[in-house]
């Protein structure tokens, strides 16, 4: 199993003056796959977004690799390294056609092949804001197998199983949990949580170990 680790040390974010992410460690050693629960509001959301410097941190510091970005230079490396599935996958301001999504990924035939495993592969001239959110989550997901075989080796994932019915939930998380990579997902989705190698509970901002 390949991968790169992942290292907290007391992650503080902030929305306002509100502590969304309070004093959170966590070390995810490479090829591990984690899952983070909780409640909504709990923080979960704000503390991937945290890894890829899409809120910065108030305080503390995140390790990908045992590295810190140092300037735009390095937060595009921390995103080519991190592949990325949002919980509300934008459709874009401008007509996108699926299939420019998943080109951007950085392997466009791996994931092509990807969107044809997960039944989306005939949409690619479709509109992105013409498909459902099934569909639009399959793309997604597609497009984070695509970024892999570019190279990453952390994907994080907000709720990548929401849109989908119980057969799709199974068929994303098979997909997502064959790669060769450290994941970190946050979900609701009870199966997919007890297929991960630990799994983390997140409440008012600070995280504990379940499993």
């Amino acid at each position: 199993m390949g991968g790169l680790d992942v290292r907290m040390s007391g992650v503080v974010c902030r929305h306002g003056r509100v502590d969304a992410v309070r004093d959170v460690d966590l070390q995810v050693a490479a090829g591990q796959r984690v899952a983070l629960t909780g409640t909504n509001g709990s923080g979960k959301t704000t503390l991937l977004r945290a890894v890829l410097g899409l809120h910065r941190p108030a305080g503390g510091e995140i390790l990908v690799d045992g590295r810190a970005p140092r300037g735009a230079a390095g937060w595009a490396e921390r995103r080519r390294v991190c592949a990325w599935i949002p919980q509300k996958p934008a459709t874009g301001r401008f007509p996108l056609p699926a299939g420019e999504l998943l080109a951007s990924g950085g392997d466009r035939a791996a994931a092509g092949r990807a969107a044809a495993r997960l039944g989306v592969g005939d949409l690619a001239d479709r509109p992105l804001h013409t498909l459902s959110g099934g569909q639009l989550q399959r793309m997604y997901l597609a497009r984070a197998v695509g970024c892999v075989a570019a190279g990453a080796g952390v994907l994080l994932a907000d709720e990548p199983t929401a849109a989908l019915d119980f057969s799709g939930q199974e068929e994303a998380a098979g997909v997502l949990l064959a790669l060769p990579v450290t994941v970190v997902v946050v979900t609701h989705d009870r199966a997919l949580a007890d297929r991960c190698d630990r799994v983390l509970e997140m409440a008012a901002g600070r995280l504990r170990e379940v499993r």
